[in-house]
């Protein structure tokens, strides 16, 4: 019977974003010059730290990781979401729904411990200055960039195979723009409890864990702070955490607004608004604020626009 079920739901049906027409080509505008900013922004932070000679240092090492998993996720929801908004039926395929849901939560709980070790980075930075080089070291770095990375893929072939194993119903109604796992389980046919605690238990672990490394390190470079006896010294630890601290506290405060929600005014279209802000917002938003607050990225960009001119000229 599971076989059979598995076999006959060959597609699911995605809602999207909005079923009013006389919205779906204002937003179709949107939503493509954002992910297009995203794109241009993230893979340009990625080709920038990897070439220019300023930005080979521990914090670029990360931020360039923290890009690459904007442009992942983003790029992964971004292309079949602007796809519902010109096509009659906005239909995926199981396996590419599978796949869509894998890479999302590969991208999207890399990026948890990505600013987690940049958290940890900055710690190292203004709390033991004079050891940086030997805690932050090229070996260290990649240790705590490959660690998420395998822990993510682990995790996403654990949850999707658990869920595409199980017998969906007939009904292939997903009420979402992207194949979420939580969005899939009311599909399915079969008992969701243990995968349903399993979600839960992961999802907790990765936010309160990521989230508590994010603050013991603040916490202690706020006391190192506050110990410095030159003013100066303040405000340069200050600035060099200002545009983390920004992307940070975008990043959890939007899914601590969504999950913290109380049941009684958690509603389908808030978790729509709220998840297009952090998979398409945020990762639009990130290079951004790293380019804008950071005087060695400017400069780079600069140093690279001056160059790209003088090939043309």
């Amino acid at each position: 019977m599971e076989k059979h079920n598995l076999t006959v739901l060959s597609k699911f049906i995605l809602m999207g974003i909005t079923d009013h027409p006389e919205l779906q080509l204002p937003l179709f505008g949107m939503f493509l010059l954002i992910y297009m900013i995203s794109v241009v922004g993230n893979l340009g932070m990625v080709i920038l730290t990897k070439v220019d000679s300023r930005l080979q240092t521990p914090m670029y090492f990360f931020l360039r990781h923290l890009s690459f998993t904007d442009l992942g996720y983003s790029t992964t929801i971004g292309p079949k979401m602007l796809e519902s908004f010109v096509v009659a039926e906005n239909t995926i395929s199981y396996y590419l729904c599978a796949t869509q849901g894998a890479f999302y939560i590969v991208f999207i709980i890399s990026e948890f411990f990505i600013l987690s070790a940049m958290s940890y980075d900055r710690y190292v930075a203004i709390c033991h200055p004079l050891l940086y080089t030997i805690m932050m070291s090229q070996r260290v770095c990649c240790v705590l960039v490959s660690i998420p990375y395998f822990y993510s893929i682990f995790l996403s072939l654990f949850t999707t195979v658990k869920i595409f194993n199980l017998s969906f119903c007939g009904y292939n109604i997903i009420k979402h723009f992207y194949c979420d796992s939580l969005s899939l389980l009311p599909l399915l046919c079969s008992n969701t409890y243990d995968i349903e605690l399993i979600i839960l238990l992961f999802s907790a672990f990765n936010l309160i864990s990521s989230l508590l490394i994010v603050l013991v390190s603040y916490l202690l470079i706020l006391v190192a702070i506050f110990r410095m006896n030159s003013s100066g010294g303040r405000q340069k630890a200050l600035s060099t955490c200002g545009s983390h601290l920004t992307v940070i506290t975008v990043f959890y405060g939007t899914l601590l607004f969504m999950y913290m929600q109380p049941k009684y005014s958690h509603s389908f279209d808030t978790d729509k608004v709220t998840s297009i802000f952090y998979t398409l917002i945020i990762p639009m938003l990130n290079p951004l604020i790293y380019s804008l607050r950071n005087k060695d990225v400017k400069y780079a960009l600069h140093k690279l626009w001056e160059k790209i001119c003088s090939m043309f000229s």
